[in-house]
């Protein structure tokens, strides 16, 4: 029975994969369009884009999302948020639990892959973490790109949670943004893109639910950089605190 459930999960990932591409593929020339429309209202354009893409994909492998709201989320306003991270599904999560275009920050690296990297450049904020001049030029672009009135997606833990730990330590650059541009921090915790699809393994793929929790907003009026670690360590407790009620299940395997 083992043999067969691995067989059976393994063809469950090809299909989903198979499917992910073709979806990419389907949505690339528009894609391409949108983009001459320039870096705000094509990057938009393309957001949305990817939205119809991730609500295909996720139906028809099975995987069903819900965005849970512990207090009102006011749509009219710019939020800096910031999410735990742990698994490469987390990308497609984010159209899922974002409805109105953001602008997460990737990893560069991942603009090399065909197609999907293409796509992945033209929404969100790239950044090289190992080049100081490319981090200082992605926070400038983060700037920008608030000041417009777009929401930005920083994942401050800055790769996967491998601690089994609630989450790992914060960097201190998502606050030290929502300082600077006085945008209040929305913390928004992935609950099962960890169950979904494990960090260590890309095969690895399962059905099943998908929780996104908004927690209230943390404001910023009146801080300074002289309180970027009392806010990134209030961030981070509020975090935490939620993810140990919800029991999330990487701490549990720990």
């Amino acid at each position: 029975m083992k043999a067969a459930s691995k067989f059976l999960l393994l063809v469950y990932n090809i299909y989903a994969l198979l499917l992910f591409v073709t979806l990419m593929i389907v949505i690339f020339p528009f894609v391409i369009l949108t983009s001459f429309f320039g870096n705000i209202k094509g990057g938009n354009l393309i957001y949305y884009l990817c939205m119809l893409w991730a609500d295909t994909w996720f139906i028809l492998v099975g995987i069903f999302h819900r965005n849970i709201y512990e207090s009102p989320h006011d749509t009219s306003k710019s939020y800096l948020f910031v999410s735990n991270h742990l698994s490469f599904l987390d990308a497609a999560v984010i159209v899922k639990t974002y409805r109105k275009p953001v602008r997460p920050l990737g990893r560069k690296e991942t603009t090399r892959i065909p197609v999907f990297g293409y796509i992945y450049k033209k929404a969100i904020v790239t950044v090289d973490r190992g080049d100081t001049r490319d981090r200082a030029k992605s926070v400038r672009s983060l700037k920008a790109i608030i000041k417009k009135g777009i929401s930005i997606l920083i994942f401050p833990e800055g790769t996967f949670n491998e601690t089994h730990r609630p989450l790992k330590s914060f960097y201190d650059g998502a606050f030290r943004i929502a300082i600077e541009t006085q945008t209040p921090i929305k913390p928004v915790l992935f609950l099962d893109t960890y169950s979904r699809m494990h960090y260590s393994r890309i095969l690895s793929l399962t059905p099943g639910r998908s929780r996104s929790i908004f927690l209230e907003e943390i404001p910023v009026e009146g801080l300074t950089l002289a309180d970027v670690q009392m806010l990134k360590q209030k961030t981070y407790d509020i975090m935490e605190k939620k993810l140990l009620e919800y029991k999330a299940p990487w701490i549990a395997e720990g």
